[in-house]
């Protein structure tokens, strides 16, 4: 009852890949892949503005 090991994720990765097909399965890792990097780049997109009003604030 422990945790799996190698073994039985290997087994649940071969089943979901006869059920979805690996078609399916790389259009959604690349859809996941871009909405990570969207991510990504709108934190940054917010740091930047940050640091921005950061640096117009005046400092008391």
């Amino acid at each position: 009852m422990g945790s799996l090991s190698i073994w039985h994720w290997l087994i649940v990765l071969v089943l979901v890949a006869l059920v979805f097909g690996t078609k399916k399965l790389r259009t959604i890792g690349g859809d996941l892949g871009g909405a990570v990097k969207g991510f990504k780049e709108g934190i940054k997109e917010v740091e930047t503005a940050t640091h921005a009003e950061r640096a117009e604030s005046p400092r008391n």
